[in-house]
């Protein structure tokens, strides 16, 4: 099996931890403005947990959570104290091997499809583009719930990104209803999105913020789709996941409506498990998404590879 390469964990909960501001709707952004120091210590103790990969703590810097106003005040300002601040935190960490992914979040809310508006996308997504850049390793398009959002992202780092920095995407997956075959939450298939995905050139397709029951049949089902297409490029797309620690969310499910109850079954121990089944599946990124803390992590790192 290939080597994996450890991500970080879910962000928002363990800046909740460590006394950061949080509250809803503003979410973990609140912590980029009002305590960046906080953050960077987050950062840091995921990767002395052991992660290779941190992901910039600008998963909230859309309107949908910090309003209109705000955003277009202060969200190219916040989207690149976050880049800066997660660049920091690997400096001081002396680990040189980190790298900084550049997260870009769903631009209308997490798991509603429904609410994607493609006359406003670029405005919102452009902004934290152009202000991470300069600062970012790789880009990774968070939480994806449309192939159509997806591909619009990725076409306006294309525009932007001269370097042509590794681009990953990760889906958000059903999970709140049984389906024969695991679908995205715009009802998408697996398979059409990955064959999307394939044609716009991304480097890795991952799935997050999803139970991780039925991630692990999105990875078996990304695997195969990709052994079926007949391009190299698309066999080298690297595959991963890094799941969530919620309940199943239903289709009306929006994200700042307050926080959600955590599982109490996600031990690191029991998390692992499920890694482990990733892994034999093909997988090569694994983290956490929401609730998934350094405690999982450091479990993940001592025993994946």
């Amino acid at each position: 099996m290939n080597m994996v390469t450890i991500l970080d964990g879910g962000m928002g909960r363990e800046l909740e931890r460590r006394g950061a501001p949080f509250k809803q709707p503003e979410w973990s952004a609140l912590a980029m403005m009002d305590a960046p120091d906080i953050v960077k210590e987050a950062h840091k103790a995921f990767i002395d947990a052991g992660s290779k990969v941190i992901i910039t703590n600008s998963y909230a810097l859309v309107p949908f959570h910090i309003g209109d106003d705000r955003f277009k005040a202060q969200a190219s300002t916040l989207a690149e104290q976050s880049a800066i601040v997660a660049q920091q935190a690997v400096s001081e960490s002396g680990q040189s091997d980190v790298l900084v992914a550049g997260s870009l979040p769903p631009l209308f809310g997490s798991y509603r499809a429904d609410l994607y508006q493609p006359e406003q996308a670029e405005s919102i997504a452009l902004p934290l583009i152009q202000a991470m850049n300069p600062h970012v390793d790789l880009w990774l398009s968070e939480t994806q719930s449309l192939i159509e959002e997806a591909l619009c992202v990725k076409a306006l780092v294309d525009r932007i990104d001269s370097a042509h920095k590794p681009y990953w995407v990760s889906f958000t997956l059903e999970d709140a209803e049984v389906t024969e075959q695991p679908l995205l939450r715009s009802g998408e298939t697996v398979v059409a999105a990955v064959e999307a995905m394939v044609e716009a050139g991304v480097d890795a397709i991952l799935f997050n913020c999803s139970q991780p029951e039925i991630i692990t049949d999105a990875i078996k089902l990304t695997k195969e789709t990709l052994a079926n297409t007949p391009s190299a490029q698309a066999r080298a797309i690297k595959v991963g996941a890094y799941a969530n620690a919620f309940p199943p969310q239903t289709k009306d499910a929006t994200a700042n409506d307050g926080l959600d109850e955590l599982r109490d079954d996600l031990t690191p121990s029991n998390y692992l498990q499920w890694a482990q089944q990733w892994h034999a599946l093909g997988a090569e990124l694994i983290g956490g998404c929401c609730g998934i803390g350094p405690e999982h992590i450091e479990v993940l790192s001592k025993n994946l590879n």
